[in-house]
């Protein structure tokens, strides 16, 4: 692979791996979870040796891919229109081009996309990447294609991603694939299937490949990463029929990071998703234990309401979740935690709603996401409850939540005040090109005067200002972590 510099739309300078002799030209879009982005660069390198390389000229493209997300009915109307625009291109500009739909969106709609609206030439599911050069050339030669077909083994562990469009120090490795918790709102379990992980070793490999082309900062994937667990091998719900040396020397998530932590002690580790069922005490010490693994948890309550919680067959209460985030912060001091969350979920009441708001109170997240509930053909909540929330309700009640949100984001941004940190250098601030952009361990932005430093030195910052989402500071010269 060499590697191409192009310009993005924000004038940033962007990395492109591209393959020497390829001719056809990939164009790939993404939509959704951090996941989606990850599956695009596994793609984009099983096409890469088909003799594709990417591209970011759509009317150039032999063969156009949408990563689709089906996580909210907005996602999926955002990849409609999308495919208006590629099928209008491939009329006006370029007929020979193919136009395929990957990822969760594909596996719920494959049908209604290739037969009943013929907006697309071929269909692929999550599981079913490796099979894409035999689809095309399916559709090479006039057929529809699709393999949307769940399985219990693949993780791509085998596949070297090509980093698509990357500041050239940041990147994703994933490490779990599916999702075993069937919270009734979710349609992630039947269009990514079971949980399976990765080999460690394949992991390990990716991590150290990465430093040494350049990379400062990964983050760990998964639906649910706490649930990582390696045994040789197989579903993660058949461990307990794993032979007792297969137990004995199974590796859990936190041996995992204590693994990448010690095989790359300057590089930055992350992780995402977390499930707080599965986020036990040995992860949360292991994270206190090593220095570059970083102080931020991502950790989804989704409501603050214990009957809520109930419904959305979220395994915890409110109590137990109240007791995970004062071990994290007993433990990690200065850890930041940040939410998903849903308003409007069917039968919630005022009481319910008041029960987050409560909740949020507690415990003063740095930042989250935060949705009205739609409703996701599939579901157990699609299939079994009616969606009752009138949308005024569900609006109101997430304007609420949002605004409390950035209340409680500028309280905790403001403790920063006065006191200097380490950022990574990732890219030019949008808003000033004579200033770097970076986030520190906590996974706040952070924007600086780029004085002599460069994209991937890590540098101590002394905060002087702050909105509620982003710190302002002024250098104070390199860390020692470069």
């Amino acid at each position: 692979m060499e590697k191409i510099i192009d310009e993005n739309k924000q004038g940033q300078s962007l990395i492109i791996d591209q393959k020497k002799g390829n001719k056809r030209k990939l164009f790939i879009e993404s939509y959704g979870c951090a996941m989606n982005f990850s599956d695009s660069e596994i793609v984009a390198s099983i096409m890469a040796n088909q003799g594709f390389n990417t591209t970011n000229n759509l009317e150039e493209a032999d063969l156009v891919l949408v990563n689709t997300c089906s996580i909210r009915d907005k996602a999926e109307q955002t990849v409609r229109k999308r495919l208006e625009k590629y099928n209008a291109v491939k009329r006006d500009h370029n007929p020979k081009m193919k136009v395929g739909v990957l990822g969760c969106m594909a596996e719920r709609l494959k049908t209604k996309f290739l037969e009943e609206e013929k907006i697309v030439d071929l269909v692929v599911g999550p599981d079913a990447y490796k099979d894409l050069p035999n689809l095309l050339a399916e559709v090479d030669e006039g057929r529809d294609a699709i393999n949307v077909i769940l399985s219990k083994e693949e993780t791509y562990g085998d596949i070297s991603p090509v980093r698509l469009n990357t500041n050239g120090v940041t990147a994703f490795v994933s490490i779990t694939r599916g999702c075993d918790n069937m919270c009734t709102f979710c349609v992630v379990p039947f269009t990514r299937g079971r949980e399976r992980s990765r080999d460690p070793q394949s992991i390990i490999e990716e991590v150290n490949d990465l430093w040494n082309r350049g990379y400062k900062d990964i983050t760990l994937l998964g639906q649910n990463v706490d649930s990582y667990l390696w045994y040789g091998g197989g579903l993660k719900k058949d461990f307990e029929k794993a032979t007792e040396m297969q137990k004995a020397t199974s590796v859990n998530f936190s041996k995992l990071l204590e693994i990448c932590a010690k095989a790359q002690p300057k590089m930055r580790i992350r992780f995402s998703t977390s499930n707080p069922q599965d986020l036990t005490l040995d992860v949360i010490e292991t994270m206190a234990k090593y220095k570059n693994i970083c102080n931020h948890i991502h950790l989804p309550v989704q409501s603050g309401s214990n009957r809520i919680l109930k419904e959305m067959n979220r395994l915890h209460t409110r109590e137990e979740y109240f007791e995970l985030i004062d071990n994290i912060r007993r433990i990690i001091p200065n850890c930041a935690i940040s939410q998903d969350m849903i308003v409007g979920f069917p039968t919630e009441t005022e009481e319910d709603f008041q029960d987050t708001v409560s909740l949020m109170e507690y415990v003063k997240y740095n930042f989250g996401y935060m949705f009205t509930y739609s409703e996701r053909p599939g579901t157990m909540a699609g299939r079994n409850m009616k969606d009752d929330v009138p949308e005024e309700t569900k609006k109101r009640r997430l304007q609420d939540i949002v605004d409390l949100q950035r209340i409680h984001s500028e309280i905790k941004t403001k403790e920063w005040l006065g006191k200097t940190l380490e950022v990574l250098v990732e890219k030019q601030s949008k808003k000033s090109e004579n200033q770097w952009s970076g986030r520190t361990q906590q996974n706040i932005v952070c924007v600086f005067p780029k004085g002599q430093y460069k994209v991937g030195d890590f540098v101590n910052v002394k905060v002087t200002n702050c909105t509620s989402a982003t710190l302002i500071g002024e250098t104070v010269g390199l860390s020692e972590n470069n």
